[in-house]
């Protein structure tokens, strides 16, 4: 979602329903992204946008990405408070579960991060684990918004968050976050008076958002309950209620937490992030391809741990498109060293290129390797099969595919 800023309620302007979120501060300052529901009115103008800034793809602005994300469900629900759908609980818990197993693979939405990495090196890895479900049956302060009967806003959620974690001994800092599960009958807006508030109030704007608790380096995010609210539930449930907490904004935080857990990270010029750029409300960009239906019949794009899930797709530079999830380049050679050696074969040779993970074979004209080791991603040291003098084509093999033929992978035999 687009990070939003609620500056003030005398800078708030209505515009036409969009299908983008914005970046925005609200009253203290606090910056938050958030994912729009249809028919949502916004803010005319994000302050994170660069006027006709040229370029649809995300931009790199400084901050820190995720290199591992443990992920909590903290399902906030005092005594009284409306039950959550049966399965609600154990199946967003059981999603947790099935992301973290599929971890550091390319089967789903996750691996799309991957490409983003920040100047310190560390990459927005699709390193996943479920640090377990959280119940904090705290009694709801005073509302401090008035769109709903029980509602509330950013600030006292921060603050349960914060006094929450404190007091369990809860890890922080950029490798956790804490998503805030209400149950029905609790929304939420970003400051008092606020119109920029939960699907289920008076003055709808948003499905969910995510933020960063500066003083107690907590990232979260608020996913109030939208089962069967059309603004933000397309009711595509291949295992059930749960489904709609992912469809109303879990995954799409979650990606945009992990690319940019402080607001500061990638985005674009307009100031829409990763999950905001896919957010079109045109299923065709927005979900991609179905791959199939489910038992109860709701259609999947996702499978997970084997389950079968929906939910949006992510933006990738890499071609500038939604995707459903990312598939590793073909390997590439840029480079052979040494770029010759006796046609007795033997000779150490260091490859450099891309693409080398889990590469299968690697192959010296139309014989294989004498031996090779796929020291990394980018480089494999082999060992020269026999062979007649003359030019051999280097090739290296991986499931992605077959390196193509250059002038970089050409390696000469000789008589010694």
């Amino acid at each position: 979602m687009l990070i939003a800023l609620l500056i003030a309620a005398a800078a708030l302007a209505t515009a036409a329903s969009s299908a983008s979120a914005l970046i925005v501060h609200v009253n203290s300052h606090k910056a938050l992204s958030y994912e729009p529901l249809r028919g949502a009115t916004r803010l005319s103008a994000s302050p994170f946008a660069t006027p006709r800034a040229k370029g649809k793809n995300l931009l790199y602005h400084g901050g820190p990405v995720m290199h591992a994300n443990t992920n909590y469900a903290l399902y906030w629900a005092p005594s009284g408070s409306q039950p959550y759908a049966a399965g609600f609980q154990s199946g967003v818990n059981k999603y947790l579960e099935d992301l973290g197993h599929d971890s550091g693979g390319n089967q789903n939405v996750d691996s799309v991060a991957t490409q983003y990495s920040d100047s310190s090196g560390e990459v927005a890895n699709y390193a996943s684990h479920f640090g377990g479900a959280l119940i904090d049956t705290e009694k709801y302060p005073v509302s401090g918004c008035v769109a709903a009967a029980t509602c509330l806003t950013d600030a006292q959620i921060q603050a349960e968050i914060t006094r929450y974690v404190k007091a369990n001994n809860l890890p922080t800092g950029l490798a956790h976050e804490y998503f805030l599960l209400t149950p029905p009958g609790v929304e939420s807006c970003f400051a008092t008076g606020s119109s920029e508030c939960s699907a289920g109030t008076a003055t709808p704007a948003f499905c969910a958002y995510h933020g960063f608790i500066e003083a107690s380096s907590i990232v979260y995010a608020n996913d109030p309950y939208v089962l069967g609210n059309e603004a933000c539930d397309t009711n595509e449930h291949p295992n059930g209620p749960s489904d709609s907490a992912l469809l109303g904004g879990l995954s799409h935080e979650h990606n945009e937490s992990t690319t940019d857990p402080q607001l500061n990270a990638w985005y674009g010029a307009e100031g829409k992030e990763n999950g905001d750029k896919c957010r079109t409300f045109i299923e065709s960009s927005e979900y991609g391809t179905p791959l199939g239906n489910a038992e109860n019949g709701s259609r999947y794009n996702q499978l997970i741990n084997g389950a079968h899930y929906w939910y949006q797709q992510e933006w990738s530079n890499q071609g500038s498109a939604c995707l459903q999830r990312l598939t590793p380049p073909a390997p590439a050679i840029t480079k052979l060293t040494p770029k010759k050696g006796p046609a007795a074969g033997g000779t150490s040779v260091t490859i450099t290129g891309s693409g080398f993970s889990g590469a299968t074979d690697v192959r010296f004209g139309a014989a294989p390797a004498a031996a090779f080791t796929v020291q990394s991603s980018t480089a494999i040291k082999a060992t020269s099969p026999a062979g007649s003098i003359g030019v051999a084509e280097v090739s290296v093999v991986a499931p992605t595919g077959t390196s193509a033929p250059t002038k970089k992978d050409r390696f000469k035999y000789t008589k010694k």
